[in-house]
């Protein structure tokens, strides 16, 4: 499989060690068919995978971690985001917390053509609370991992990675 425009794809166990070598402790994430392909490659880093039920959980976990002296990260869905926004609102930004979210870009084409909200809202939506953010397609572009995790320290405030390509398998 190859991205537009590439010739690589992204690759989970690669995200993961991207994540991994920022010192993530724990990944807070309700499963679904993408994490998948990052479960078993979470865990295998010494990294605690917490699930959730819904994803509007993930930040008000990821705060108490956080208070508990731990270095969480988030993995959700797009749409999961939106239902995050109170918490976004008032954990993440209200407490100053150095969080990394990384959301994954449903419907996202990169011609921005798409029928699904999901993926029309989702930068609109991260302008709105301040949010900066990258978009990451393939394992070339996954030092922006790192950049994620330097803009979280520097400005102790929420940060986004959005995944936009599925990950292939290796």
């Amino acid at each position: 499989m190859t991205t537009e425009g590439t010739t690589e794809g992204l690759t989970a166990r690669s995200m993961v060690e991207h994540i991994a070598a920022q010192g993530v402790t724990h990944m807070v994430t309700l499963p679904d068919s993408e994490t998948n392909f990052m479960y078993d490659n979470m865990t295998e880093s010494g990294m605690e995978v917490v699930p959730i039920a819904r994803e509007g959980e993930a930040i008000a976990i990821a705060a108490g971690l956080w208070i508990a002296n731990q270095k969480p990260a988030i993995m959700i869905q797009n749409s999961g985001l939106f239902e995050s926004g109170d918490a976004l609102r008032g954990l993440g930004i209200g407490i100053d917390l150095p969080l990394v979210m990384f959301i994954g870009y449903r419907g996202y084409t990169r011609h921005g053509d798409t029928p699904d909200s999901a993926a029309q809202f989702l930068e609109p939506f991260l302008h709105t609370w301040g949010t900066p953010y990258w978009i990451i397609e393939t394992d070339d572009e996954l030092d922006r991992i790192s950049l994620a995790f330097k803009k979280a320290e520097e400005t102790s405030k929420p940060v986004a990675v959005l995944i936009g390509a599925e990950y292939v398998s290796v």
